[in-house]
């Protein structure tokens, strides 16, 4: 079984959405007074708090708070969940002696943007979704769910309203296929294949970039808390957001055709944080544009749905290395074409890593393949 969640859009009436406002501030507070009790506890007496405790905890807040009584008991459980997995994620990265621990923080108005029905509490009847304590919403169902819904979770996002259904499903792989491809990802061309295909750059950000400068250029005009600030910022939420959406779009359709297409797939396991530490902004800009990362996932998870083979290699030397010789030459991010002093191959540089990334991966799974190419 294989876990896969469907994102839908949600058209609440104006009270449907007092009502779901409602839900996330007494949600927030729910968290902050679960964090302080936890903090308290640990800083005083030096206990913890399990997860079971605070859920039990609830009936009695509710008699000291009644409006926590307008949330269904679940979703309120699911705050004390989500603060359990809070301090294991802390304690996880203590224990691996990271720098930076990222101690959970108190949420500020407007940080809760989410509630989550874990089992029970909604149901979806043709276009509506039915909450509990909320009431039938209007649902654009654009997809066919398919599984078994086990938990949903309502987003608030630039103040509109998703439905968020996690389902579990019975993967369909497809036919077999032999073919294996090396993708070396970049900046000035997107991806570029062992087999030569290339994937151009759709420069997502840049695009709309004069767009969003004239955008933000009037918000700094605005007078603090004025009305007309508030809608200014509501216009740059909506720029980022269809920045963000094109390149959702562009990063799946394209990783469906490369799943498609090879059995085989061998990428770079990449980190970007180590990648943008030191760089200029604006080639850490183009780096966040071109979303390496978010492409890399839906590869993953595309290709196991499928029963495809997805191999991360080391990237360290793809692109100092020669391809047919194997010997290694320090170029400049400026050098674009591999010319190899010893053997004299001379290809396009990405290209040449493109290769390097197939020849690692096959190696990986013990499987020795020479490109066609050379």
């Amino acid at each position: 079984m294989k876990q896969i969640t469907y994102k839908y859009r949600l058209f609440p009436t104006k009270k449907q959405q007092s009502f779901l406002n409602k839900a996330l501030e007494e949600c927030c507070w729910l968290y902050n007074h679960f964090l302080e009790k936890r903090k308290n506890s640990w800083e005083k007496d030096k206990k913890g708090i399990s997860n079971f405790d605070q859920c039990n905890s609830i009936p009695a807040l509710k008699k000291e708070r009644p409006s926590l009584s307008s949330v269904h008991s679940q979703v309120l459980q699911n705050v004390a969940t989500r603060i359990d997995l809070a301090f294991k994620a802390f304690f996880r990265r203590v224990k691996a002696g990271k720098k930076k621990v990222g101690y959970p923080r108190f949420k500020g108005q407007g940080w809760y943007d989410s509630i989550t029905y874990p089992q029970v509490g909604f149901m979806i009847e043709k276009n509506t979704l039915n909450l509990s304590k909320i009431g039938s919403i209007k649902i654009k169902l654009h997809r066919l769910i398919v599984g078994d819904i086990k938990t949903c979770t309502i987003r608030k996002q630039n103040n509109k309203w998703y439905a968020c259904l996690s389902c579990k499903i019975e993967p369909k792989p497809l036919r077999k296929s032999k073919k294996a491809v090396g993708i070396d990802v970049g900046i000035s061309t997107f991806a570029t294949f062992s087999t030569k295909e290339r994937i151009e750059n759709p420069h997502f950000f840049k695009a709309d970039q004069k767009t969003l400068a004239k955008a933000q250029r009037k918000l700094f005009k605005q007078a603090k808390k004025s009305p007309e600030r508030k809608k200014a910022k509501k216009i740059i939420a909506r720029i980022h957001e269809r920045i963000a959406n094109r390149r959702y779009n562009f990063c799946h359709q394209e990783a469906r055709k490369i799943v498609n297409k090879f059995g085989i797939i061998c990428i770079e396991n990449l980190s970007i944080n180590k990648i943008q530490r030191g760089n200029f902004r604006s080639i850490n800009r183009s780096i966040s544009d071109v979303a390496w990362g978010q492409f890399a996932q839906c590869l993953s998870y595309k290709a196991e749905n499928a029963g495809r083979q997805v191999i991360k290699v080391n990237p360290a030397f793809t692109s100092q290395d020669c391809s047919r010789c194997g010997y290694r030459q320090v170029k400049k991010l400026s050098d674009r074409i591999h010319h190899c002093s010893s053997c004299g191959l001379k290809i396009d540089r990405d290209l040449n890593a493109s290769l390097n990334i197939l020849t690692l991966g096959m190696q990986s799974i013990g499987s020795i393949r020479r490109s066609p190419l050379l």
